[in-house]
């Protein structure tokens, strides 16, 4: 795997030669693709109509590391055929590094949220169980197309595919959801996961799980790193906080990257 150099203090040396720590040793074209969670949605910063915002991982590892080119083209409620149709194109032959984040609103993430705060717990698991039924049936292919495509596009550039964090805490959650919607939804994250990481292995590609880092930190925890729900922006109910994509999201990227 390539080293992406992060900025920091100091002189390196390198075949005898003193060079300034952050100078762009391994400078890198990064393009970032998928969905909100990508576009850093759910963080502070104002974003545009995509959700795409500055406190987003993308953005935080572009800040932090010596960069010639970056760009997000995520974008909330996007999904992999949005992937394929308006962001691939940003790829070329001099991409080095390319991130990507999807699946989730293929399996209709914001509408079974929707359902599951709103509705019972037998209304919740039904969402989810047509949620599971595309994840089985037909998201294998479509992640499988959208890597392929970006292996195309990018012949060689290291791809790191970014999954998504468990969003609760077990045990009681007052003012939550249910303990049998909660864990249906944690079950759910793991089978994406699962998908995800296997698809992307199978393209040579990289998995960053999220999972364990989020550890102690999810919604009905004492200091979450993920947005509780707010009807006035569902995009951003449970996304990652300022601290989830920096100490979550960052913080498992660099361990890949550096």
């Amino acid at each position: 795997m390539r080293a992406w150099l992060p900025f920091t203090v100091g002189v390196l040396f390198l075949g005898g030669t003193a060079v300034p720590a952050g100078a762009a040793v391994a400078a890198v074209d990064y393009v970032a693709l998928g969905d909100s969670y990508a576009a850093g949605t759910g963080s502070s910063a104002s974003g545009d109509s995509c959700g795409r915002r500055s406190t987003g991982y993308p953005a935080l590892w572009a800040a932090s590391h010596a960069v010639t080119s970056y760009q997000n083209l995520a974008c909330a409620r996007d999904r992999t055929s949005d992937v394929l149709s308006e962001q691939i194109s940003a790829l070329g032959a001099g991409s080095d590094l390319v991130t990507l984040t999807v699946g989730g609103n293929d399996i209709g993430f914001i509408d079974t949220i929707v359902t599951c705060v709103l509705w019972s717990d037998d209304s919740c698991l039904g969402a989810i169980a047509d949620g599971n039924e595309i994840l089985e049936n037909d998201l294998p292919g479509r992640l499988d197309t959208v890597n392929a495509a970006i292996r195309a596009a990018a012949p060689d550039a290291e791809v790191v595919v970014v999954g998504y964090p468990w969003l609760f805490e077990p045990g009681t959650c007052p003012g939550g959801l249910s303990l049998v919607k909660r864990q249906a939804l944690n079950d759910t994250a793991d089978r994406l996961d699962d998908l995800i990481a296997a698809r992307a292995q199978a393209a040579g590609f990289t998995f960053a799980d999220v999972r364990t880092a989020f550890e102690g930190h999810r919604v009905c925890s004492g200091t979450p790193w993920l947005n509780r729900v707010d009807l006035l922006a569902l995009t951003a109910t449970y996304h990652p906080n300022d601290t989830g994509y920096e100490q979550g999201y960052l913080a498992t990227l660099n361990k890949l990257t550096d």
